[in-house]
């Protein structure tokens, strides 16, 4: 009796197949399943918790400070309050949608025992076909450039421990490494990595933030940002991007027991990453002021100490742990796409899902600037994946008064029920496509497009300071005069 409700529950939330157990295991596969289950099952709300704290910032934590030094300290607050806010609010719509496809499909008997609900799936079932082809094509853009990002930043950052090999040479070799995520059947399986990932930038947040006060403000340091536009608009992108890590909520809320508790995790991962993200960006900005113009990277500018060594070591493990939580939901599309998604095999399919690791690889060797592409991604993709394209499909699904009656989650009281809600998706489309589509992706594409021009493709070394005797490693054009905006170069020391 015990079994089957265990498989009757199992088919109500949807879990994988292999997360069920027939009949009384044995004493050792008993201390092998309690073993797995603390290391590897993981579907509670803390599970979740986790997951949504760990993967919303990772590398981006090392590139605030550079972003405060384009805002100003004032502005730089601001658009992280702000924008982690809008985050956490456009976070629960997806999870409202999710639970509304959900509770449809599964009136219609449909079995998700063996398959992962995604984001483009919620698009179709609730608004049809259209919705999901701009949902997944938004979609598996981000996540591709977001793990393009993660393997830049691995190389970026070894490069500060070891600079005996070139920086296009450690992406080769991070490449081979990220690809074996291929064996991570699903978010389920990352409960130990999302809760030593969260460990991990905890410990580069206060470590940046206590090395900055010891370090204190260096000689004649000068706080004078805001001064040009399109710096302005690349740091607001910047944190646009930060808080808009939410492409893989679906995934995570599907991972889930009770996919239904969702709805405020998220605003308290938020509000947790914001006491990392504060401190370290404000006390690095404090410390050396204008310098960050030139260091995107708040490592480069702090001296070489033991703890800076852990700092980056933890990163780059976490850079992995972020590869396979942007590259999972690719995993998933490209197994439904070939028909080997409801395999049971899991050898079959990480061999099927090998070919996603090749784009990415090759997009990291040609486009190496890690700073450019970050605020690139952040105002062409992630304004409207995370942003606008929740907040529309909201509207739409809830556009007739039939639809409002019968809605499983009806909105909080808090923010005025339906008028309330709608009135805040409206300010939020409006304001991203103003201001992180159109000015950030101006001030953005403009930086890429610079880099492009002065580095080339394919760069062997991408910023990386010259030989000695050299000139100065910082200005790769030395003596070009920077007349427009359109002629500012970020120096992403990354």
């Amino acid at each position: 009796m015990e079994s089957t409700d265990k498989v009757v529950e199992t088919v109500m939330v949807g879990n994988y197949v292999e997360m069920e157990s027939e009949g009384k295991p044995n004493n050792n596969n008993d201390i092998k399943s309690k073993f797995s289950n603390l290391f590897w099952h993981g579907g509670s709300a803390y599970d979740a918790w986790f997951s949504c704290a760990s993967n919303q910032v990772a590398q981006v934590l090392l590139t605030l400070p550079y972003s405060f030094s384009q805002l100003g300290m004032l502005s730089g607050v601001s658009f992280q309050l702000f924008y982690g806010l809008l985050g956490s609010w456009t976070a629960y719509l997806i999870s409202i949608l999710y639970i509304e496809y959900r509770t449809r499909k599964e009136r219609e008997k449909v079995d998700f025992r063996n398959h992962v609900i995604q984001w483009f799936e919620v698009l179709d079932g609730l608004l049809g076909k259209h919705w999901r082809n701009v949902g997944l094509a938004f979609n598996c853009t981000f996540l591709l450039f977001g793990s393009v990002i993660q393997l830049i930043a691995c190389a970026s950052n070894i490069y500060y421990i070891n600079n005996n090999l070139d920086k296009r040479t450690w992406t080769y070799i991070f490449g081979a490494c990220c690809a074996t995520t291929v064996f991570i059947p699903s978010f389920h399986n990352y409960r130990i990595w999302s809760f030593l990932g969260l460990l991990m930038t905890t410990y580069t947040a206060w470590y940046l933030t206590v090395a900055s006060l010891l370090h204190g403000q260096v000689e004649g340091v000068k706080h004078s940002g805001p001064t040009k536009m399109v710096l302005y608009f690349t740091g607001a992108t910047n944190i646009l991007y930060t808080f808009g890590g939410h492409a893989v909520t679906v995934e995570i809320m599907h991972a889930m027991w009770k996919p239904q508790k969702f709805k405020a995790i998220y605003l308290w991962a938020t509000l947790y990453v914001l006491t990392l993200t504060l401190p370290s960006a404000a006390s690095v900005y404090w410390a050396f002021g204008d310098l960050l113009l030139d260091h995107s990277n708040a490592f480069s500018l702090l001296p070489k100490s033991p703890f800076r060594d852990m700092a980056v070591i933890l990163m780059l493990i976490h850079q992995f742990i972020t590869f396979g939580f942007a590259c999972t939901p690719l995993y998933f599309v490209w197994e439904k796409a070939i028909g080997m998604h409801e395999c049971k095999s899991m050898c079959k399919r990480a061999a099927a899902r090998l070919p996603v690791v090749i784009p990415i690889w090759f997009l990291a060797i040609v486009f190496p600037f890690f700073g450019p592409i970050n605020s690139s991604v952040g105002s062409l993709l992630v304004s409207f994946t995370v942003y606008i394209i929740p907040a529309l499909a909201y509207m739409f699904t809830f556009k007739s008064a039939a639809a409002r009656e019968n809605a499983v989650e009806q909105p909080p009281k808090f923010v005025g029920r339906w008028a309330g809600s709608f009135t805040i998706n409206i300010f939020v489309v409006v304001w991203v496509l103003i201001v992180g589509f159109g000015f950030g992706g101006w001030a953005s594409m403009t930086n890429f497009i610079h880099q492009i021009d002065t580095f080339g493709l394919f760069t062997k070394c991408y910023q990386c300071p010259p030989p000695p005797g050299s000139p100065p490693p910082f200005l790769p054009h030395v003596g070009a005069p920077r007349p427009s905006p359109a002629n500012i170069t970020h120096h992403h020391h990354l």
